[in-house]
């Protein structure tokens, strides 16, 4: 590839809401939306699979600081399942392991099984997870064709709702936590409706707070002048709008963004008392400026991610 000159990159803070497209990877992903956007520091989260589509947020300069904040949420997928086939991998990457009959699966039957796997489950990662053993990847195991133990995790399966069925395809919504894996998932359903399945196509509908109505693709942003695609950044802050809000004045904004604790008689507002995080905001500004997150312990406001402007 080749190199660039460093004058090329610059400096681009916020979140971008990009529609992965099938068949590149997350990274590869990232990389075409930071050479667009010419940032000199981005990070994607939440991976998704070369093979899946869909919601894939990005955060650039100072947002990156604060991804860690909605790594948790739950997600939201539009899935694809081939019923009566197994994969080594449980999507159609890998290869075929078995084929079963799907006469005996009708629609009622569908139903009962995905309301069996409504709240908590207990889930195996799939062999060819990015999850570490010993230092190393799980699917670098398996590619090695070495059996690892993997424990199973617990996740919440919050909704499933039947899309589509006409076999020996099911398409499903799947409203899930973080660390649910819907390949397994799928395989998980094949097992319990007796015919085994694989994953077809994934497509990330939301992520927390984010959702797919509002994400670009890399084609319409490569058709956008600079100015438009800059307008399709949201603010750092967008990343910690679920945490409670802590107001401050200058004089107390210019101690934090030091890294100095603060006393709450520095602390001109919280939106809500009590809480262990909180974004802060020099409140003065004219529109208030974020300023970072904090941590409220031993009775005091201590700084935990601070933003540089």
């Amino acid at each position: 590839m080749k190199t660039l000159s460093s004058r090329f990159w610059r400096r681009v803070d916020g979140v971008l809401l990009l529609d992965k497209p099938a068949g590149i990877s997350s990274n590869a992903a990232l990389q075409k939306a930071r050479r667009l956007f010419q940032a000199e520091k981005g990070g994607h989260m939440g991976t998704l699979d070369p093979f899946a589509s869909g919601l894939l947020p990005l955060c650039f300069g100072e947002a990156t600081k604060f991804s860690r904040f909605v790594l948790d949420a739950d997600k939201t997928y539009h899935a694809t399942l081939r019923l009566g086939i197994t994969t080594t991998t449980g999507d159609p990457e890998g290869d075929v392991v078995e084929t079963r009959e799907v006469a005996h699966v009708d629609r009622t039957a569908v139903e009962n099984v995905l309301a069996c796997f409504h709240g908590t489950q207990q889930q195996i990662p799939p062999r060819h997870a990015a999850l570490k053993y010993q230092g190393r990847a799980y699917y670098e195991y398996a590619r090695s064709g070495i059996e690892i133990p993997r424990e199973a995790r617990a996740v919440e399966i919050h909704a499933l709702r039947l899309m589509g069925f006409a076999p020996p395809v099911l398409v499903i919504d799947a409203h899930v936590s973080k660390g649910t894996y819907i390949r397994t998932l799928a395989e998980d359903l094949g097992a319990a409706l007796g015919c085994g399945a694989y994953l077809t196509a994934l497509r990330r509908l939301q992520s927390g707070l984010f959702s797919l109505a509002s994400a670009h693709t890399l084609e319409t942003l490569e058709a956008m002048v600079d100015a438009e695609r800059t307008a399709c950044l949201l603010p750092t802050e967008t990343l910690v709008q679920a945490l409670p809000r802590a107001d401050l004045v200058p004089a107390a904004a210019n101690r934090f963004s030091q890294g100095q604790r603060l006393a709450l008689h520095d602390v001109a507002a919280l939106s809500v008392p009590d809480q262990t995080l909180y974004a802060v905001y020099e409140t003065e500004m004219p529109p208030a400026r974020f300023l970072g997150v904090a941590e409220f312990r031993e009775g005091a406001l201590r700084p935990l991610r601070l933003a540089v402007w």
